[in-house]
């Protein structure tokens, strides 16, 4: 066995040990076969397609600006699940700034970009939502009533394809009035409702308010705003019926204008009780509430049960079971008030 070299066309004939040139065969084999397998392995890798990373459709009722620090909490949860934007998952947002009308056709469009999972948050969101499709997952966080509502079959097992928190229980409503009412400087025989009729979660607002004001001993005057243009007449109509508390429904036009809400009862000298924290913050006297940001971050729970594969229709449906006081004690000065101390004591917020 041999191989030959030509140097200056003279032929040398090279002898090679027997074992030597088997190993040497060996060698290149196994050297062709790595060749080989480095120059296929580019083009097996680009055959296979790249793994689809789940989309998580946004819808929301106010702006990218109008409740950031809510957004957040729900990002902050899938951050804290594993989740890393533009790795394990992408957004896609859609915003009706204010405009529930296009609530719908937003909803519409989420559909169309066949999202895993939409998180609609509120009761305008979800019920949109529910409208345009009965396949993609829907997850919700601070919807009131998700029964009444029938967006969904029972707390336990909602069916269909929608599921996640609420926000009020029936305790919830006759607290609120109770709490106004131990921190009013005067006795409360007419309490307002500021509240958006168009806002479905507003209107439910009123009715749960009816009865508890009943037993009371107070009567309700219902106080309509649609858009912020009415802030000004619904206040001005406060003063000349002489109501002597206001309650704030939570709603996406009430919350993007809780600076102004706060700040027309501060003028008129009104104590008002709001549906979130987010009026305390702005400048009004009180809430008492569930916690929207905890809601929002833990919603983030369920939109990762859903990307692992559980359904909604098998994911109960989450009653809050712990309400948060807040007070401002600044908006109490301002107002001629003083919180008294068996509420500080069991306030979980005061603002000073």
């Amino acid at each position: 066995m041999g191989s030959y070299s030509q140097r200056g066309g003279t032929h040398v004939e090279v002898r090679l040990p027997p074992n030597l040139w088997v190993q040497n065969r060996k060698s290149l084999a196994i050297t062709t076969i790595l060749i080989v397998g480095i120059l296929v392995a580019p083009l097996a890798a680009g055959a296979q397609k790249p793994g689809k990373i789940p989309r998580i459709g946004v819808l929301g009722a106010g702006s990218p600006t109008s409740s950031p620090h809510l957004f957040e909490a729900f990002r902050q949860g899938l951050r804290e699940l594993g989740h890393v934007e533009g790795q394990s998952i992408v957004f896609e947002y859609r915003w009706a700034r204010g405009k529930l009308e296009e609530l719908r056709k937003l909803a519409s469009e989420l559909v169309q970009l066949k999202v895993d999972v939409i998180f609609a948050a509120n009761t305008p969101t979800a019920l949109a939502a529910k409208e345009v499709t009965n396949a993609i997952p829907i997850v919700f966080a601070t919807v009131a009533d998700p029964l009444g509502m029938k967006l969904i079959a029972g707390l336990a097992q909602p069916g269909g394809n929608i599921t996640g928190l609420t926000t009020i229980n029936v305790e919830l409503v006759p607290k609120r009035l109770e709490l106004l009412k131990e921190v009013s400087r005067r006795k409360i025989s007419r309490v307002g409702l500021l509240f958006n009729p168009t806002d479905p979660s507003n209107v439910l607002a009123l009715r749960e308010l009816e009865g508890p004001a009943r037993v009371l001993g107070m009567e309700l005057r219902p106080l309509e705003v649609r858009s912020p243009e009415d802030f000004e007449g619904a206040f001005s109509a406060m003063t000349s019926e002489r109501i002597d508390a206001l309650m704030v429904a939570a709603g996406t036009l009430t919350v993007n204008n809780a600076k102004r809400i706060a700040d027309l009862a501060a003028t008129i000298r009104i104590p008002a009780m709001y549906g979130t924290r987010e009026f305390v913050d702005a400048g009004g006297l009180m809430s008492y509430s569930a916690s929207f940001r905890d809601n929002f971050r833990r919603a983030a729970t369920y939109v990762d049960k859903i990307l692992k594969g559980a359904k909604p229709a098998e994911l109960p449906v989450e009653q809050p079971t712990r309400f948060e006081l807040v007070v401002n004690l600044k908006t109490a000065k301002t107002l001629g008030l003083t919180i008294p101390q068996t509420i500080l004591i069991r306030a979980d917020h005061v603002i000073q």
